[in-house]
């Protein structure tokens, strides 16, 4: 929320220091320009006639100027720790950053404009000088232009000429931002409080967070990825304090009692969104690896988790032929608060605490493997993103994706008990495959055209740009063969060409498609294919695969209808003999779905029942999750999908049973506000019988955690016992959970507890709960959204969840309003919840959540349609099915 008041000490000495330096920042101008134009020929300016500018562009900045570097100094202001005697509030800091940069370009059209980006900054000055001639050139006035171009516009006096090398010189004033966006501050707690209500411990940290659209807000500048530049960075910060950035340090040197000047070497080649620096008073933790200085720095030394990213590393460079130096990044720091998971800032990786730190006898090895996927993604982003990059944000999913397939492979390496590359291209192939069964999807590769403002950019970064953009990498690789894969990532210069080079390796005399054409059926058109096989005549056919059939399928390839999609499957023989089963898209390597005849999934079904080893275990998982999804389309009978659970008896491997659980959630969010749920909670209970501890069992280990310590009950379990003991118990074990969460400074541990205080039944406890989320020092707003789901997904919860986001949507969707929508909806499955979701879409400002709420009800009128149709069915099954077996 955007700072309201200052005392009036704080504004009295902001004032004066603004002041101080705004005359400071004259004199320095005047005298830089009698300097710079002492020596030089002066040619009277011409009479300036007021003209009519030329239309400027759309959203895109024009390609007459080219960044070569930029010289940037800032000044955040603010206080690591409050005088004494002010209060700890954060209404008491002094929110506001000075600076000054000079950007060096060339030309290569000629122009009589400057268009830069710009947004909620007051940008002053504007010398614009003429590196070669040292000439200077008139900057006639500066104007923001109110719309979401966010372009700050400079007509000048003389036109800036094809060849020709510029510096323009700008000082601007800006405020740190209290919403974790561009840069903002983050408050925490110097030990554990004493009590919950306990500030005197209270600190605070400046850091950023920019990508895609946000570095316009911390300086004016060519922010867009293809204009990259190298950063010399200055940061004047308050003596004691640690300043990290995109480079390492060049020297530091006081300024006066209270200030000292951190200067950084220059960075490598870089887009704007990857500028980055923090100031804290964090300690590092350093370790050497081959001439390469590693430092985590972190609040609190926990663990060193260099081991992890060190090994990470050498799976990268011994795969991919990449030196260290592009992988390895000086810096990587553990933030109290980050809008997301982690950053991929070069030379500086920003981490949500909990995403970095581990500690044995406290952490899950669930978080273990949590944090070191995402380690591996954001070491993966210094080449997939960084080095190589995207030339528009339509094409995110070429940083994303191949960071997110990346890291499955490095994570593998490092953890190779953990199964992370199995597990993580299995979930990450059927979170894509359930964002795209609708028809409100969105293509890979949308037109350029179609993602031009903050706000379409900012849509793009979804589960089908990460998840489908894996799956589909994964899908090339198997086609052209690993060392071919690898050797078109090693060579390629942008990564939209990254997938382009394999063109001889595939396209040969007999007309076999080239692999820019065959991705393009993948990456420019919405959705997947359902291929159909009939294993007794050897007939194939595809379609768009939908959850509402009903749906007009919408495929756009270069601006065309098309209603194909190019598909290849492990054998071109599908006709199988008397009696045997037959398996297509082993391993689950492409990226559709398949159907077969029902004496086919009959013989896999008995297969699975008998042995279920002469399947793959990936086709395993993949045979459920078909068959549940294909029931949700009604394309197989849904009673063949709740069969294909009944091998799990037998079934000891994790991937199995994660799809079962996974799938069975659709029916328990569809019916356990009706009679379904009854039966199928009976069913569910005898399945989970002999992997989990009665209720009892883990209310008496909860009491005698109250009682004894918290290391008493294993890390691994305490997510459960703790959900378990809350929903079980009443005011008094909510209430200590919540003790607990507010006192404890282990983010793994706060994790766990802020979970379970969504599990209790009592309504007016998880009320309480949703109004703590609008309390910053109760609840931080990064972990708002996540907050308000897990209510959601609580029955008792749901409706008040949904009342709740609407009655407060400005503030709760500050950080991941598409994934609120997604999560507190997915129980919708009746008219009544439909219009009011038509209404929320109509009568809300719902920024980057517009396509979610689309998405919304579009899967509720499915819902809504299924329901209806598989009820009785449904209730029959788990009805016959308890007295039999499981």
């Amino acid at each position: 929320m955007p700072k309201e008041a200052f005392t009036s000490k704080a504004i009295a000495i902001t004032l004066v220091v603004l002041t101080i330096s705004a005359i400071a920042g004259i004199i320095t101008m005047t005298i830089l320009f009698e300097v710079q134009t002492s020596n030089l020929n002066m040619t009277a300016r011409p009479t300036w006639v007021p003209t009519t500018p030329g239309p400027p562009p759309d959203m895109r900045l024009p390609k007459n100027l080219i960044p070569d570097s930029y010289e940037i100094s800032i000044q955040p202001f603010l206080h690591i720790e409050l005088p004494e005697g002010i209060n700890g509030s954060i209404t008491n800091q002094s929110l506001v950053f000075t600076g000054n940069s000079t950007v060096y370009f060339h030309c290569v059209k000629r122009t009589n404009t400057i268009y830069l980006q710009s947004k909620n900054l007051e940008v002053f000055g504007g010398l614009l000088m003429n590196t070669k001639t040292r000439e200077m050139i008139k900057v006639l006035k500066m104007m923001h232009h109110n719309d979401q171009s966010d372009f700050l516009e400079m007509p000048l006096d003389n036109a800036l000429e094809v060849g020709g090398n510029y510096s323009l010189y700008l000082s601007f004033t800006g405020e740190i931002s209290e919403n974790l966006e561009a840069l903002f501050v983050s408050t925490y707690q110097e030990g554990d409080p004493a009590t919950e209500d306990d500030t005197g411990r209270q600190r605070f940290l400046a850091a950023t967070n920019l990508e895609p659209t946000s570095a316009r807000r911390v300086f004016p500048c060519f922010d867009e990825p293809d204009f990259k530049a190298v950063f010399h960075v200055t940061i004047v910060h308050r003596i004691g304090t640690t300043v990290l950035g995109n480079a390492a340090k060049k020297g530091s040197q006081t300024i006066d009692d209270e200030w000292e000047m951190t200067e950084f070497f220059p960075t490598k080649k870089m887009s704007t969104y990857l500028f980055a620096f923090t100031v804290s008073d964090f300690t590092s933790i350093s370790t050497p690896y081959d001439n390469v200085e590693i430092n985590v720095c972190v609040l609190q030394l926990i663990q060193n988790e260099c081991d992890v990213i060190v090994l990470a590393e050498q799976f990268y460079v011994a795969n991919l032929i990449i030196s260290h130096i592009y992988v390895i990044p000086p810096d990587q720091i553990a933030l109290p608060d980050l809008e997301v998971a982690a950053m991929e800032n070069w030379g500086l990786i920003t981490y949500q605490e909990g995403n970095l730190l581990f500690e044995e006898g406290v952490s899950s090895l669930l978080h273990k493997e949590q944090i070191v996927t995402i380690i591996a993604h954001e070491l993966a982003h210094q080449w997939f993103g960084n080095l190589v990059t995207m030339n528009w944000w339509n094409n995110i999913w070429l940083n994303e994706g191949f960071a997110t397939y990346m890291s499955f492979l490095a994570a593998d390496s490092v953890e190779p008990t953990f199964k992370i590359k199995e597990l993580s291209i299995l979930f990450n192939l059927h979170s894509a495959f359930e964002q795209d069964s609708l028809v409100s999807s969105h293509p890979l590769s949308p037109p350029a055209k179609d993602v031009q403002t903050t706000l379409e950019i900012d849509q793009m970064f979804d589960v089908i740009t990460y998840c489908k953009g894996a799956a589909v990498l994964r899908m090339l690789e198997n086609m052209v063969g690993e060392s071919t894969f690898k050797k078109g990532i090693k060579v390629s210069k942008t990564l939209l060409t990254s997938f382009r080079w394999a063109e001889s390796a595939v396209d040969d005399d007999n007309g076999n498609a080239k692999v820019a054409e065959v991705m393009d059926s993948w990456t420019k058109q919405i959705g997947y294919p359902v291929v159909t096989i009939n294993t007794n005549n050897g007939v194939i056919n595809q379609k768009h695969f939908l959850f509402n059939d009903s749906s007009e399928s919408r495929y756009v390839l270069n601006g065309h209808c098309s209603g194909q999609f190019s598909v290849w499957l492990t054998s071109s023989v599908f006709v199988s003999k008397d009696g045997e089963w037959l398996l297509a898209n082993i391993n689950c390597t492409g990226y559709y779905r398949v159907n077969y005849n029902l004496e086919n999934w009959q013989r896999l079904l008995n297969q699975l029942e008998t042995d279920q080893s002469m399947i793959p275990l990936m086709n395993r998982g993949q045979l459920i999750d078909d068959a549940f999804n294909l029931a949700r389309a009604k394309l197989v009978d849904v009673t063949l999908a709740l069969n294909s659970t009944r091998f799990l008896q037998n079934e000891t491997e994790y991937i199995p049973w994660e799809s079962a659980v996974r799938n069975l959630e659709y029916f328990v969010l569809m019916f356990d506000r009706s009679e379904v749920f009854g039966p199928m909670q009976a069913w569910q209970e005898k399945v989970k019988s002999t992997a989990q501890s009665n209720q009892e069992n883990l209310k008496m280990r909860f009491s005698c955690f109250r009682e004894v310590n918290v290391t008493s009950i294993i890390p691994n379990l305490r997510s459960v016992i703790y959900c378990q003991a809350v929903a079980a118990g009443g005011k008094k074990e909510w209430e200590f959970a919540w003790k607990m969460y507010q006192t404890t400074s282990d983010t793994s541990e706060k994790d766990h507890l802020r979970k379970a205080l969504s599990c209790t039944k009592k309504t007016w406890l998880l009320n309480r709960y949703l109004e703590y989320t609008l309390d910053p020092e109760k609840i931080r707003l990064m972990d708002v959204a996540s907050s308000i789901t897990d209510v959601a997904r609580n029955v008792a919860g749901q409706a008040l969840a949904w009342n709740f986001i609407r009655a407060h949507w400005d503030y709760v969707s500050q950080d991941g309003g598409p994934y609120l929508i997604n999560e507190v909806t997915k129980r919708f499955s009746n008219q009544f919840e439909l219009e009011e979701l038509e209404r929320f879409r109509t009568d809300y400002d719902l920024g980057p959540a517009a396509r979610a709420v689309d998405q919304a009800i579009e899967q509720t009128r499915v819902n809504i349609e299924w329901v209806k149709e598989h009820k009785d069915i449904v209730l029959n099954w788990f009805e016959d099915v308890i007295p039999r077996r499981v």
